[in-house]
Order: C-alpha cells, then structure tokens, then sequence
C-alpha cells in the first residue's frame, strides 16, 4: 500500500505538511488517511512505534537527515513536494530583485539591458553584482538566511544569464560570480537543514570555480561540506573533506587555508581528539592572524574570521570535549564581544552557552541563558538553535533539575 495508489498525496493538508516539513503532520494524516497503525508506518520508514508516536506528538523532532530521507522514501512522497528537492536546482529565468536601495540608474539600466538583450556585458556591471553579493552575505548575518533564499536565486539567475554576452576575461568573472552565488545559497540551504540542496549547490559551486581557477573558492566548498559532516555528527569524513580543501587548492589564500585547518580541528573534536582538534585550531587562527596583515589578499566571504569567532569556536571544541567549565569561559568571552547586530550567531552561541551551562551543572545559569533566545530561535535560528535548546532541556531533566521542565514549558507555545 502507498501513496500513489490512495492517492494521498493529492490532499492538500498533506502537501501543505511536507511543504512546511512538520514531520509530526506528516505521519499523522499519512497514518490516517491510510488506515494504518503507528506500527505499520513505523515499518514503512524504518521506525519503532515509540518513536512514531513521539514525532507525531511533538515530543521528538526530526532534525536527522537520515530520518528524513527514510520518512520521504518510506511513504514515497513526490520528489516535486519535498522542498530539497527544488532548492537543488538552479531557478528558472527571472528578473533582478533588489532587497533595498538599488544601484544608480546608469548600472541599473546596464544589468536590465544585458539580461534581457544579451548586449555586451561591461566590468561596471560585475562590479555592482559583486557589492551587492557583499551586502547579501551581510544582511543574511542579520536577519538569517530564510527572507534572503528568494533573493539570491533570482540573482544567481541573472549572473548566469549574463554568460551568454561575456568575452574573454568578463566570461571568467562571470563564471567566478556565479559560484559565490551557488556557495551562498548552499550555505543558506545547509542553514535551514536541506542538506540535499546544500550538497547539489556546493557541488554546482566547486565546478563553477574550477571553471573559473579560483583557488579560494574551490577549498572553500571542500571546506564547507566539512562543514555539513560535522553537524551530522561525522567527525571522520568532516577530516577528510578539510584536508582535501588543503591539498586539492594549493594556491587559496592563508586565510581560506585557515578555515580549511579549523574545519578539520572540529572533526577531531567531534572524535574526542582533543590533542589534534586544539594543535589544529592553533594553526588555524596563526593562518588567519597572518591573513589579516594582507587583507587585500583574502576573498571577501572571509570577513567574518577573527579573534572573536576564534575564541567562539574554541568553545566549541571544549563543548564536543565534555570541557564544559571552558566551554562557558570561551563562549562568554567570543559572545561579548560578537557583533550585536548577528542576531542567527548570538542566538547560536548562546544556546551553546546554556547547553555548556547545562553540563558543567549550572541549572539556573543555564535557564537565565536559555530564556531569552526563545524568540529569535523560533524564528531565525531554526532548526540549529532551536534544537540546542531542546538539547539543554534534555539535559537539566536527565539532571533532574527543575529548570529542564521549566525550559521546555517556554519552548512548547513555539514548537
């Protein structure tokens, strides 16, 4: 029995479950449309019935790729309703649209006229697509990645479109343009936990940028997909696509060779490798403190490495080493001194905050951290943040602290 043959999957609240990825909505009207137990549907996608009944009430949310890959194959959902499995695909042709101020009326009438006339496409043009990439990765640090997803497809679009017209050297510039767009809307994807979409679009990425020899951006894609395989849990293969994005571009900048080595420190850590992950963390930021002196030198996608990120991320490695004493020490330091505007990594590295508070057996601490991110992880900070929080409730309950109940009596209006 399946979908097609009901033909479930034509009933609008079933397509509307998927589209939102309630993955709780999803089995329950699957399992009742179908006239099936939570046991029969558990064996569809390789579940016990515990777990059905836990993520058809709430109390367990699907963040693992691998659950939602079963759950997609197992009821045989439509490739057309998963959303993956459109952002895994460039756009269709369409018109530039701008978030805010536009370029001067000169350059916009340049860019309307090269995509829609395929006249020659000038260096001017390129200029402005790339200021307008810059304030994009900006914003996106602001706001987060789901108002900017639209956007960035339609310019991609736009880059691309712009191939047709380009000669000699603007052809490469093209190119290289196009795969700073493919790698900003794999990171934006792998943001939202599409981690299919985010593999195609780093996939599409890397070859642009071999295309275009650029060094920098080839590594940066090895390097973010390592990137993926540490927040899956992979420490393994997240060490191998770091090396990679080192020995694979031996001409990327100090700075990309550095973001290289700290993507490797953090699947040593994830290993409980905690003589490596701190050796090559020390490297990593000694590459990147050089890097600084020539900032000429360094693509612009790496403004955000520095000291503060640095001491941010050794309280990530401490977090993954069970060091929750100096897991709160880093955290704090990086957080007060982080950009008040990033409002997706204060809500980030708070929710590890009070998760190392959670560890190291400070309840109250870590439910006066907790509190306050609720807001902004609901909605900027889904699914990353939201889950560390869920993870720090799970923690001061298994520690039978009564902060755990009272954090997740704030969650539940949210979830």
């Amino acid at each position: 029995m399946n979908a097609s043959t009901l033909g479930l999957w034509s009933r609008p609240d079933l397509r509307e479950a998927v589209a939102a990825e309630d993955w709780g909505a999803v089995l329950r009207i699957y399992r009742k449309a179908a006239g099936l137990s939570q046991t029969k549907v558990g064996e569809l996608i390789g579940l016990v019935q515990p777990d059905v009944s836990d993520i058809e009430r709430g109390r367990r949310r699907v963040t693992s790729v691998e659950v939602r890959q079963r759950i997609t194959d197992g009821l045989s959902i439509p490739p057309e309703l998963h959303a993956g499995a459109e952002a895994s695909t460039p756009p269709p042709v369409a018109s530039l649209v701008l978030p805010g101020p536009g370029p001067d009326d000169d350059l916009l009438s340049r860019l309307t006229s090269a995509t829609q006339s395929r006249v020659k496409v000038d260096a001017p043009t390129l200029d402005w697509l790339d200021r307008l990439l810059a304030e994009h990765r900006s914003a996106e640090d602001r706001i987060g990645s789901r108002p900017m997803v639209g956007v960035m497809r339609q310019q991609l679009t736009t880059v691309v479109d712009l191939y047709g017209s380009a000669r000699g050297p603007l052809a490469d510039r093209v190119v290289r343009l196009a795969s700073e767009h493919a790698q900003f809307l794999a990171w934006m994807a792998q943001d939202q936990a599409q981690t299919p979409a985010a593999l195609a679009w780093y996939d599409r990425s890397h070859e642009w940028a071999l295309e275009a020899g650029d060094a920098n951006m080839a590594a940066t894609t090895l390097s973010m997909k390592a990137h993926m395989a540490w927040s899956g849990g992979r420490g393994d293969r997240a060490v191998r696509l770091a090396e990679a994005a080192r020995w694979s571009a031996p001409g990327a900048s100090l700075g990309v060779q550095g973001m290289a080595a700290q993507m490797a420190a953090r699947g040593h850590a994830l290993n409980r490798d905690g003589d490596d992950a701190h050796r090559l963390l020390d490297e990593a930021q000694g590459l990147i403190s050089r890097a600084s002196e020539r900032p000429e030198d360094e693509p612009a996608w790496m403004y955000f490495y520095g000291e503060t990120w640095f001491e941010l991320q050794r309280g990530m490695i401490a977090m993954h080493l069970n060091d929750w004493s100096a897991a709160v020490g880093h955290l704090t330091t990086g957080l007060a001194a982080l950009e008040p505007t990033y409002l997706r990594d204060r809500t980030w590295y708070g929710a590890c905050l009070a998760h190392a508070y959670a560890g190291d057996g400070e309840s109250a601490r870590a439910l006066l951290t907790a509190l306050p991110l609720i807001p902004d992880a609901a909605t900027i900070g889904r699914p990353h943040s939201w889950n560390e929080l869920h993870k720090t409730a799970a923690v001061l309950m298994r520690a039978g602290a009564k902060e755990g109940r009272q954090l997740v009596d704030a969650l539940t209006p949210f979830d």
